[in-house]
């Protein structure tokens, strides 16, 4: 089990062997999403902003106690024991990666868990307030395609009809954000499974209230089902 004074060790260790710095060993001795041992996880942005229906929908305690050496009671008890329900959640996010060696996305992701469960966010909702949902769906087609299905307009209109879309950036074959009703509110990450597969992970936030979200998480949902026919028809 991952414990601060043992990972601190290995730090020092690894100092004494590579003349690195001690940010520099800690950066290397941090596991990341995807290497050996550690679960891949979808690149859905933040945590914070991929707070779904649940968190125990999103990331299973299996995952999270691969990743991280502990489980999500494991990481509750110690949390509180720090005062972490007093702590905002870029503290709890820092403390994690900087006391713990937890890697960057799986600090967001045990904090977001733990806000969860001590009441301190419903789940969707951000620290801020405000609420965030996502969508996702894997595609038979190049990344780069899926990025003109949301940056054409001719393409977008036969998937996502009169809607208040707009694109603020496009980064094609990895990502696209955008305005939704004047806001910047829509993030799409992208990510290629091969030559011709692509993962499509879609993320909308800034909604006012639970009602809202609801209703925007079955629409983005109902969406990327219709372009997944449409790119692959």
């Amino acid at each position: 089990m991952t414990s601060n004074k043992s990972f601190k060790s290995r730090v020092r260790t690894r100092m004494a062997k590579t003349g690195e710095s001690y940010s520099a060993a800690r950066r290397n001795l941090v596991p990341r999403p995807g290497a050996p041992g550690v679960p891949a996880v979808p690149p859905a942005g933040p945590a914070e902003e991929a707070a779904a229906a649940s968190h125990e929908e999103t990331v299973s305690g299996d995952a999270m106690a691969a990743a991280t050496g502990r489980s999500r009671g494991d990481w509750f008890t110690l949390l509180d024991g720090w005062g972490a329900v007093d702590r905002s959640h870029g503290e709890i996010a820092r403390w994690l990666v900087e006391e713990h060696g937890v890697a960057g996305w799986w600090a967001q992701s045990v904090t977001v868990a733990y806000e969860q469960a001590r009441g301190l966010r419903l789940p969707g909702q951000r620290r801020g307030g405000d609420f965030s949902v996502g969508a996702s769906k894997t595609v038979a087609v190049p990344a780069e395609r899926v990025t003109e299905a949301f940056t054409d307009e001719a393409l977008r209109a036969r998937w996502l009809p009169e809607a208040p879309f707009r694109v603020r950036t496009a980064r094609p074959g990895r990502s696209v954000t955008a305005d939704w009703e004047g806001r910047a509110a829509v993030t799409v990450h992208l990510v290629a499974k091969g030559p011709d597969r692509t993962q499509i992970s879609l993320q909308h936030g800034k909604l006012p209230d639970a009602g809202s979200a609801a209703a925007m998480k079955a629409f983005w949902r109902e969406r990327v089902t219709v372009l997944k026919q449409v790119l692959e028809g």
